[in-house]
């Protein structure tokens, strides 16, 4: 856990150049740029995450990336659960784990809440983990659905 939040924090800076909230700038971004639906998203993420070009595109200010700026709290969450995607799977299927715990914060679950979120998420788990090759988009936006139709966690998605 530990190296994988390491990883995680030296990746924090470039998170801030995401020209698309789900995929972030690079390549990719530009050849999908105004596509609308899943494929484009998938597609151009993957071809972003092949190239690598998104180091090269924040640095050179290219490729709809920007340099500095301020890392967004949608960043870090997005950022947490690509660099602990299978932590955070096993934490979800037993309702319980320092992953999740961690994820729960930077979702900003209030203490009071996260018994019940974790319960929640292990509830859930074949909806967020439906698939073998699950993306942290995919697992993220399965999430943000299941937890729209739940009182209790919708309010959490108008949070800024």
């Amino acid at each position: 856990m530990v190296l994988s939040l390491a990883v995680g924090m030296l990746a924090l800076p470039a998170a801030d150049a995401f020209a698309d909230p789900d995929i972030g700038c690079g390549f990719g971004t530009q050849i999908w740029t105004g596509s609308k639906g899943v494929a484009p998203k998938v597609l151009g993420a993957t071809t972003n995450g092949t190239l690598g070009n998104q180091t090269f595109g924040i640095s050179s200010g290219t490729l709809g990336c920007r340099q500095g700026g301020t890392v967004t709290a949608d960043a870090k969450v997005r950022i947490f659960t690509s660099a602990n995607l299978e932590s955070l799977a096993r934490d979800m299927a037993q309702g319980r784990g320092e992953t999740l715990d961690a994820f729960a914060t930077l979702l900003g679950i209030r203490q009071g809440d996260k018994n019940a979120f974790f319960s929640f998420t292990q509830s859930h788990f074949a909806e967020l983990y439906a698939g073998d090759a699950v993306t942290a988009g995919e697992v993220l936006a399965s999430l943000e659905r299941i937890m729209a139709t739940d009182g209790r966690f919708a309010a959490y998605l108008t949070r800024g």
